[in-house]
């Protein structure tokens, strides 16, 4: 006997079925979760290429001695695939890292140093170029902690929310001669120069409860900062840019040594796709990111540079690359010293991250002969961050951090000198 409990199902409620299970899945497509997995890694000579099937938040690298290993995080993605050893790596092994994603160790069979990462336009393939060296260069890098790598910004947002529209904007040409901004305080005074991220046609990061843009925010901190310090009185300070204009990255460092600047500080603030990371960040530029850029600098064939007073121009390239070199460690080892002091000074003032100073190759920050840094005051994405960094309380808490550590930072110059 054959009973029917239900009518039969018209053609209507098939739509809507289908209708709510197309919604449920652009729903959970678009909920963070750690959806990608390694994929396949892959180990050569002269690098490491990670592959994932979907794209990940982000990836750190630092340098582990006795034995030698490299160790990769990567947030947002889970162990698995297919890992190939070879060249400098003897053996590749991957880990959970509970809900933090995953790591991979590369266990060395000879010193290898990452010198550079980047990251595939869709954010799904990690490139880390390594260069073998000595166990004394080996040191020093694994003393320098952890190297940071983002995928392109467009990537954070895709997996939150699906993209309604595109607009295409040409990006102008930077312009041949370079217009130099402003320079207040007094000129017997050091003076630093505040870069606020992005500008005109490049909004940065945007709010996605607010629409804040990173451009507007960082423009606001920047006079802050600049207001700050012209107060305090110790030192002269200039701006980049005073408006919403836009600047090429080597504009920026460009605009600082033009002014002779004796120190960098680019204001900009962080963002990521999933969940509520919070607190600020500073970078410095990292001693073996900095390498590509020391040998680019020594090879151009017009060497006119000035670097600390010096004059290339007349050099050979094995003398620039040394004096470029020398130059460039100083003036990381004095980034460094201003970036712990700014943590110093920031943490009791503003939210601060607990791995406050990273490392990493931006080319905000390649300028050889200026101590720099890159000033990450808060998360955009996260409504109380962007509330705090983009309020008149919270602009002045940074801009006090920021007069603090620029005090004692000039004070033991001076008392070195």
């Amino acid at each position: 006997m054959y009973f029917r409990w239900t009518a039969p199902l018209s053609a209507r409620h098939y739509a809507r079925v289908s209708f709510f299970l197309t919604l449920l899945a652009c729903w959970l497509a678009g909920t963070p979760s750690w959806a990608a997995s390694v994929e396949r890694v892959e180990v050569k000579h002269d690098r490491i290429v990670v592959k994932f099937d979907a794209a990940v938040v982000d990836a750190s690298m630092f340098m582990l001695a006795g034995p030698n290993r490299i160790a990769l995080d990567i947030t947002g993605a889970t162990p698995g695939g297919r890992t190939d050893a070879g060249g400098p790596i003897r053996a590749v092994r991957q880990a959970a890292r509970g809900e933090q994603g995953a790591r991979v160790v590369f266990d060395l069979s000879q010193p290898a140093i990452v010198t550079e990462g980047s990251f595939a336009s869709d954010g799904r393939e990690l490139t880390l170029e390594l260069r073998t060296v000595d166990d004394a260069s080996f040191a020093r890098a694994a003393a320098e902690g952890r190297m940071s790598f983002l995928p392109p910004f467009s990537n954070f947002t895709a997996a939150a929310a699906p993209r309604r529209y595109e607009l295409s904007i040409p990006v102008p040409k930077p312009s041949k001669t370079m217009l130099l901004p402003t320079v207040y305080g007094d000129d017997s005074r050091p003076l630093v120069v505040i870069d606020a991220g992005h500008g005109g046609v490049d909004p940065g990061a945007i709010s996605p409860d607010s629409g804040l843009r990173e451009k507007d925010v960082t423009l606001r901190i920047a006079r802050a900062i600049r207001d700050e310090l012209l107060r305090s009185g110790r030192v002269r300070v200039a701006l980049t840019r005073d408006d919403d204009r836009f600047l090429i990255l080597q504009e920026r460092y460009g605009i600082a040594r033009k002014l002779k600047a004796n120190l960098f500080i680019s204001i900009h603030c962080d963002s990521v796709g999933a969940g509520l990371a919070s607190g600020a960040s500073v970078y410095t530029l990292s001693e073996v990111a900095s390498d590509k850029e020391s040998a680019r600098l020594a090879a151009r064939e017009n060497k006119a540079d000035i670097i600390s007073g010096v004059n290339l121009g007349d050099t050979t390239t094995d003398i620039s690359s040394i004096l470029i070199d020398l130059t460039q460690r100083e003036t990381m080892n004095s980034s460094a010293s201003f970036a712990r002091l700014l943590g110093r000074e920031a943490q009791p003032l503003i939210p601060v991250k607990a791995n406050f100073h990273r490392m990493a190759s931006l080319v905000v920050l390649k300028a050889p002969d200026m101590p720099s840094i890159l000033f990450e005051t808060g998360y955009i994405s996260n409504p109380s961050d962007a509330a705090f960094i983009d309020s008149p309380d919270g602009r002045k808490r940074i801009a006090q951090s920021v007069r603090r550590a620029v005090e004692v930072h000039f004070a033991r110059r001076l008392a070195s000198n």
